[in-house]
């Protein structure tokens, strides 16, 4: 893989640029993302906790704010020694439009998640899987498509909300690429998940033309039918994520004491070692103090780590032969090790994450088996009063895609899906209420 090539400005959906002097391509889609609806949702989505009534954790949007601020300065400083590398990139180049590259894909990274955590992605796709209703769908469907339905990923979901045919926001290939982490299907017998971007899957069979596209736009490197190495940038979006998951959580965790103050301390004293200072950090006044600066401590540090490897794997990752998530083969691995056995133990499993968790296990199987009924409805203008009622409650442009295409089964249940997984969590719970006669 070469560096012009992956860095391309060509936007998927568009056969010309226009160019702005004041903005570059890629600072557009940084703003493209931050004006969409699907990002403004995030604020009412779960990033760990629900939102406690004495004081302020992180939702899905300020974590991808925070992420992609981090990721700004990842692409910043690799830019700014690749740059030097290869001087023939300075015509068309500078270190800010790395930067740019990595903040807006990080930025998109989350698009895709549904309500309820990780927990509404197992419950969309246990619908499919264990529910009969959705199970009854299997023989509708190819097997690729199948693959898709139990196996729901918010990954692939943001990749497809990027590229919608209707609101789709028109991104760069250079940020899709970047923000792509698993470039492959879910239909991928030969997976090998040793391999970082093998782990999980990047696009549905819906969007699989349009990722081959991309790819072919950049130059990545591909290793089979439907699969490709990833864009290098992409380690660095994954960093980013990363490093904020750890280290903000802990500091989430610690602010509702679920986690000591002295635990959290030492647990980021492990990876500032000969940066942290006792003395220092003993004159600092309340927790939130405490807790900002060595926040702020860690990450810089975690970030300088991440930036030195990935420049000195820089030749492997363009090969391919560099497979590896950063924060896992850093000087500091063992203390995020740590910090993520300890969130495991007393963050990710405290009583509220499990209750919003068994929320998403109710309420979701519900919604999509009373919604896939009602889109059944508008294809075949046949229905219980109930259900024609239902219909209406499901966007306008849904109803549209599915009266205009109605022998597609899978093209259906994507759309509900689209729906389904679109609702914030306070939506999502509203909506459940409402349609089982439990809340007016």
């Amino acid at each position: 893989m070469n560096w012009p090539q992956l860095l391309s400005p060509q936007r998927l959906q568009s056969k010309t640029n226009v160019h702005d002097q004041s903005r570059s391509a890629f600072e557009q889609d940084y703003d493209r993302i931050i004006f969409s609806h699907p990002f403004r949702r995030l604020q009412d989505k779960t990033q760990v906790h629900p939102l406690p009534v004495e004081d302020f954790v992180h939702t899905r949007l300020t974590h991808s704010l925070e992420v992609s601020s981090v990721g700004r300065s990842l692409g910043k400083k690799v830019g700014e020694e690749v740059l030097k590398r290869h001087p023939e990139l300075r015509e068309n180049f500078s270190l800010f439009d790395f930067g740019a590259i990595v903040a807006a894909a990080s930025l998109a990274h989350d698009l895709g998640n549904p309500p309820f955590g990780h927990a509404g992605e197992d419950a969309i796709s246990d619908f499919f899987r264990l529910n009969p209703k959705g199970q009854s769908f299997k023989n509708l469907v190819s097997e690729n498509e199948w693959a898709d339905l139990i196996n729901f990923e918010g990954n692939a979901q943001g990749f497809r909300l990027l590229n919608q045919k209707r609101y789709g926001l028109k991104l760069t290939a250079a940020t899709l690429g970047a923000f792509t982490k698993y470039p492959c299907p879910a239909f991928f017998p030969s997976r090998d998940k040793s391999k970082k971007s093998q782990k999980k899957f990047g696009f549905f069979e819906s969007e699989k033309e349009n990722f081959s596209l991309v790819a072919d736009q950049l130059g990545l490197l591909k290793i089979q039918e439907n699969v490709w190495c990833r864009h290098p940038l992409t380690y660095l979006v994954e960093a980013a994520d990363d490093i904020c998951y750890g280290i903000i959580d802990l500091e989430d965790g610690c602010r509702l004491g679920l986690i000591s103050e002295k635990e959290t301390v030492e647990l980021m004293a492990s990876i500032l070692k000969e940066q942290f200072k006792k003395e220092k950090v003993d004159q600092l006044v309340g927790l939130t103090e405490k807790l900002g600066v060595l926040r702020a401590l860690t990450i810089n540090k975690l970030v300088d780590e991440c930036t030195a490897l990935f420049l000195k794997e820089e030749k492997n990752i363009l090969s391919g032969k560099f497979d590896q998530a950063l924060t896992d083969v850093i000087p500091s691995q063992e203390g995020l090790r740590e910090i993520s056995k300890i969130s495991i133990e007393k963050i990710y499993r405290a009583r509220t994450v499990v209750e919003i968790e068994a929320s998403g296990h109710a309420v979701l199987p519900h919604l999509l088996s009373e919604f896939i009924t009602a889109a059944q409805a508008v294809a075949t203008k046949d229905a219980s009063r109930k259900y024609n009622n239902l219909k209406l409650l499901l966007p306008e442009e849904i109803r549209w895609d599915i009266s205009h295409d109605s022998q597609n089964v899978y093209a259906m249940l994507r759309l509900v899906v689209d729906f389904i997984s679109g609702l914030t969590d306070r939506h999502a719970l509203s909506l459940y209420r409402k349609i089982t006669g439990t809340a007016m």
